[in-house]
């Protein structure tokens, strides 16, 4: 079993990430809070990255989230990418779908209270 250090370019933060592990469950085991967390499963969009260096393979993932385009271009959902190599990641902003998801349940949540 390989086992690969993950590193985030903006807070400098590493961890270890097995190769069959996704990126995101392997920072949360380690107690580390470099990315955002959100469903964990690749619905949401909160997650979002951009690999600058180091390969990965990727799981399904909402294209809402993550074009092709992007996809191509190095962003992923880090609860849906498994590391191949050493990888150097900075968090990406979320899609403007996501925002305007986050924005209404903080409307909504501001009614029913």
């Amino acid at each position: 079993m390989r086992q690969f250090n993950i590193t985030n370019k903006t807070s400098k933060q590493s961890f270890v990430c097995r190769e069959e592990d996704y990126i995101l469950h392997a920072m949360l085991r380690t107690g580390i809070a470099c990315i955002p967390v959100g469903c964990g499963g690749g619905g949401c969009g909160v997650c979002r990255i951009n690999i600058i260096s180091g390969k990965a393979d990727f799981g399904r993932m909402s294209k809402v989230h993550v074009t092709d385009e992007q996809l191509n271009n190095g962003y992923a959902l880090a609860c849906r990418v498994k590391p191949k190599s050493d990888l150097v990641i900075e968090c990406a902003p979320n899609s403007k779908s996501s925002q305007q998801r986050a924005d209404l349940t903080k409307q909504l949540n501001e009614v029913s209270q």
